[in-house]
């Protein structure tokens, strides 16, 4: 066999993930590109190297410190592009990673939650499980993810503030899952389960939403992520939300 014909034999199963493999194969460079990005996540599926380093040079809390977590995928991440307009002076540490699901988020989140000693943590994921980015997830499955990232917070002390799956009516990258409803119907269950456990529940879904569920235009740039307004509109939600979790 060709090395062509190895590399799109071992890669198009992997880039092409629910997709139809109708059109013609895409160039050996391309198939290289594909092939190293797929060799790349499985020997780190959860991403573990990447905020390793950046966790050695986190110090301990000094006193009376707040300290949180944002914990997420892109949306979490975007908050690190303009953190500091948004959150001045905050000891607010930000660890998203852009496209994971609750799935990779339960495996790190000791290394990249609990072992930074934050008062609270926010999280915030749900839309690439709907989207399926590490192969389909039922409700059910991302319900247990966060269950089970809250017992890990609550077990060690850290507050914890579950923020509601933000709106989109399409995924740019996975077209027509129709996910609004989804959406709604996840959220919905987050809300009565925070109440259920006294867990702080962060409603951006409300703010961000038009009528058709998904996201206001003026308020994204794809129909999934916010722009700078967006985040203009959710940082007060998210410090109300952060006031909240460590009053009580």
């Amino acid at each position: 066999m060709t090395t062509r014909k190895l590399l799109f034999a071992c890669v198009l199963p992997l880039a092409c993930w629910g997709q139809a493999a109708a059109t013609a194969p895409p160039d050996e460079a391309a198939l290289r590109k594909a092939y190293d990005r797929a060799q790349k996540t499985l020997q780190d599926w959860p991403a573990l190297g990447r905020y390793r380093a950046d966790n050695s040079k986190v110090a301990a809390p000094a006193a009376g410190e707040d300290r949180v977590v944002f914990y997420g995928a892109s949306m979490t991440e975007g908050w690190g592009m303009h953190g500091s307009s948004f959150f001045p002076g905050k000891p607010y540490v930000n660890r998203g990673i852009s496209g994971q699901t609750s799935a990779q988020m339960v495996v790190r989140f000791r290394q990249d939650v609990i072992d930074l000693h934050p008062k609270a943590v926010v999280i915030l994921e749900g839309t690439n499980d709907i989207a399926g980015n590490t192969g389909p997830m039922t409700p059910e499955m991302t319900e247990d993810n966060w269950k089970s990232m809250a017992d890990l917070a609550k077990a060690n002390g850290i507050r914890v503030i579950f923020a509601s799956i933000t709106p989109s009516t399409d995924f740019p990258w996975r077209k027509g899952l129709h996910p609004a409803e989804k959406i709604r119907a996840l959220n919905a269950w987050l809300k009565d389960y925070c109440a259920a456990q006294s867990l702080t529940y962060l409603d951006y879904y409300s703010a961000l939403a038009n009528a058709e569920g998904g996201m206001k235009a003026d308020l994204t740039v794809d129909g999934v992520h916010a722009t700078v307004k967006g985040y203009e509109v959710m940082a007060p939600l998210a410090q109300a939300a952060i006031d909240k979790a460590l009053a009580n």
